[in-house]
């Protein structure tokens, strides 16, 4: 585990001097978006996903860096953040331990931030794989598709219609594996592209990560019930209070727990794949079952 925390804390120095040298300066005219795009991407955060992208690319061997992809992964993950939390969404006012972005610069400059970071992430990989465009295109057509109106934005309108309806187990899954999963898969997919990967890999890449993205959503909601704000660093109880669906809902905490370490190990058997080059994403993996305890 110390290994395991020293590379992690390794990968997030990385991608915090990635995103202080990518994004526009703070100081670029006009300063105020510019001021908040920063404060979101800066908030600090386990920063899971662009990780994921560094140590997937690692574990197969990239042949050029993935930081920026690293960065434009969490530019989109950041937006989806801004816009989840405005009031007309889930209207909260803490995340990562301070004010949400609309409570720190108002609704309309919160919404342009979360539109100009998503917009950042395609200007980023258009930009840092202009020497490499068949790399550049598939790194593109991945990000696209995992926030596209039927992945990461369609499993939030159908979070958003599902808290005025019964909905299936199925329609569950349905949510968090677009709302939530298909950003942490695409993740995966876009480090290991570095490594030009064969079909048999991208294959096994896409099962590690549909099994990790659903096992943390998992974590997050048992999370959600249990912890207080100061644990989560966003406000604690929110899912019960928006009536959001959730397995917790669904299946009760026990029986939570449980699926989220199946999945765990669902997403380990694909890793295995790689041998001991997976050995850091097979201890993050195995690492979520640890955070409910």
């Amino acid at each position: 585990m110390q290994n395991f925390d020293i590379q992690n804390a390794a990968y997030v120095g990385r991608i915090e001097t990635g995103i202080d040298s990518i994004l526009p300066d703070e100081l670029a005219r006009p300063v105020i978006i510019h001021e908040a795009m920063r404060y979101s991407m800066q908030a600090g955060g386990k920063r899971l996903r662009p990780v994921l992208v560094l140590a997937a690319a690692d574990m197969a061997g990239a042949s050029c860096d993935a930081l920026p992809a690293a960065v434009a992964v969490e530019c989109l993950h950041a937006y989806s953040l801004i816009h989840d939390d405005m009031p007309c969404v889930d209207n909260s006012d803490l995340r990562r331990g301070r004010p949400t972005s609309h409570v720190r610069f108002g609704e309309a400059m919160a919404l342009l931030a979360g539109d100009a970071l998503l917009t950042e992430a395609f200007r980023i990989i258009g930009t840092a794989y202009a020497d490499s465009p068949a790399l550049g295109m598939k790194l593109l057509g991945v990000l696209s598709d995992a926030a596209s109106s039927q992945r990461l934005i369609g499993g939030q309108v159908e979070d958003i219609l599902g808290e005025q309806l019964d909905i299936s187990p199925s329609d569950l899954d349905f949510i968090h594996l677009n709302k939530t999963a298909a950003l942490i898969s695409a993740s995966l997919e876009m480090g290991l592209l570095h490594a030009n990967p064969k079909p048999t890999e991208l294959d096994a890449i896409r099962r590690a990560g549909r099994a990790l993205g659903l096992a943390f959503q998992i974590v997050d909601d048992v999370l959600d019930a249990t912890a207080d704000a100061a644990t989560l660093g966003k406000t604690a109880g929110s899912d019960a209070d928006l009536g959001k669906n959730t397995y917790v809902k669904f299946f009760g905490v026990e029986a939570s727990r449980k699926r989220a370490v199946e999945l765990g190990e669902e997403a380990a058997q694909a890793l295995s794949t790689w041998g001991k080059d997976a050995e850091f994403l097979l201890t993050l993996t195995r690492g979520l079952a640890l955070r409910l305890k």
